[in-house]
């Protein structure tokens, strides 16, 4: 029970806002506001919660049909009527836009591509490195990853103001679809080949993995460079947003090299 407790209270900080109840869930939706994680009494039929998750269905939230001692133990309120929904804390912009602004300022796409960050504090130090190296934008999955919480907004110290942050289903067929547009890919691992002997300049996309297990397999495989990281010390391991920084500071250096 105690870490069910835990849980619920790091949910609530970590969203800007907690919305419950029927009517306030439909307005959010109608409204435009991005609602993240949606949360339905499991079995509830009636026609307002079964148009509440065709809603869901259609903007993309992550629906978990719950029971209602979960509902009880995620509500502020204890007035939920079945639903609650996380909504987040900024707009999530399109990959076309990030694409836009590269033209904008006639430089090549240099996107960051996030492979199940879970940790807030990662992903808002990741999105403040992104500004500060240029890049265009940031890519987040929708499953398995935090998306754009208060944490994370104050995390990237205002960068989330000024980088765009797109949020897709899939992330190995987004890889496909910049492909297609002339992007190369590179990620971190330990056994790929040192970063400073690769070529890192034109379009990029740097795709950085979770805290945990790295880059997961399917998308390794659709990079077109592995990049190592050289490491002397006793420890063999680096923080998510570290290499991520690390590796994105290459790809600014390369570049500057070749202006």
């Amino acid at each position: 029970m105690q870490d069910i407790k835990r849980e619920n209270t790091e949910n609530q900080n970590d969203h800007t806002l907690v919305i419950e109840g029927r009517n306030a869930v439909l307005e959010a939706f109608r409204s435009g506001r991005t609602i993240d994680k949606l949360f339905v009494l499991d079995g509830c039929q009636d026609g307002p919660v079964r148009t509440i998750v065709r809603e869901g269905k259609k903007h993309g939230s992550l629906l978990s049909f719950v029971s209602r001692e979960r509902l009880n133990q995620l509500s502020q309120t204890g007035k939920h009527q079945g639903v609650i929904a996380y909504a987040a804390a900024y707009d999530y912009s399109e990959i076309d836009d990030m694409l836009k602004l590269a033209e904008e300022r006639g430089e090549d796409p240099f996107l960051l591509l996030l492979d199940g960050i879970e940790d807030p504090h990662n992903l808002g130090a990741i999105i403040r490195t992104a500004n500060i190296a240029g890049a265009h934008g940031v890519i987040i999955p929708k499953r398995r990853a935090v998306g754009l919480t208060a944490t994370v907004a104050k995390t990237s110290a205002g960068a989330l103001n000024y980088t765009p942050v797109a949020k897709v289903t899939n992330l190995v067929k987004t890889i496909e679809e910049l492909k297609e547009k002339g992007l190369w890919f590179v990620c971190a691992d330990m056994d790929g080949e040192t970063m400073y002997d690769l070529n890192l300049t034109g379009p990029i996309g740097l795709v950085v993995g979770n805290e945990g297990e790295g880059v997961s397999r399917l998308v390794k495989e659709k990079c077109d460079f592995i990049a190592g990281i050289p490491m002397k010390g006793e420890i063999t391991s680096l923080n998510a947003s570290v290499a991520g920084g690390i590796l994105a500071y290459e790809i600014v250096r390369q570049r500057l090299s070749r202006q």
